[in-house]
């Protein structure tokens, strides 16, 4: 099987699996457990799939998450607990692919609102997760790693400016927390 054939089995799987998904229940996240969330993967897979057609997705997106659960299912949830160290993880893949719907939303110019709203949980998502990475504990210092650098170097995302200079705040303070 070539590349071609299975990533358009990809997108027929999802669109079959998926497309009719409405109102996720974000509120049953995170278990305290999750270094993922099911919901946002759905959504980062659907947006993907979706890539050829914006107002698709936008239209899927919005029939899919509830605008009355927002922002607080999103929220970063607390990792003082270092049993609960796994939530860095989800904080930090909430903000990446939260990053990715937020950018397809902007060809909706009636999604600005949500479009701010998702942007601000990325951001709090991502400092959460951020703040969370040290290398002198095993618990997170061994595979936060990985979901802070796709945040930081948007994988799967554009490379427009506004994206650029977003990451590249986010890579120094990174930085800066590491050395100082």
């Amino acid at each position: 099987m070539n590349n071609t054939t299975f990533a358009q089995l990809i997108e027929q799987l999802s669109l079959a699996f998926f497309s009719s998904d409405k109102k996720y229940p974000f509120n049953y996240e995170p278990s305290g457990e999750d270094f993922l969330s099911a919901g946002l993967a759905e959504a980062d897979l659907m947006r993907r799939v979706m890539n050829k057609r914006p107002q698709d997705f936008v239209q899927w997106f919005t029939a899919f998450l509830s605008t009355e659960i927002l922002p607080s299912s999103l929220e970063p949830p607390s990792i003082a607990d270092p049993r609960l160290i796994h939530l860095a993880g989800l904080s930090l893949s909430r903000a990446w692919m939260l990053d990715g719907i937020v950018e397809v939303l902007s060809f909706d110019t009636q999604q600005s609102n949500r479009r701010e709203q998702l942007f601000e949980l990325s951001k709090r998502n991502a400092q959460a997760g951020l703040i969370a990475i040290d290398e002198n504990h095993y618990e997170g210092g061994h595979w936060l790693g990985t979901s802070a650098v796709y945040l930081i170097t948007g994988r799967g995302l554009s490379n427009d400016s506004a994206s650029q200079n977003y990451r590249t705040t986010l890579l120094l303070c990174f930085l800066s927390k590491l050395f100082l």
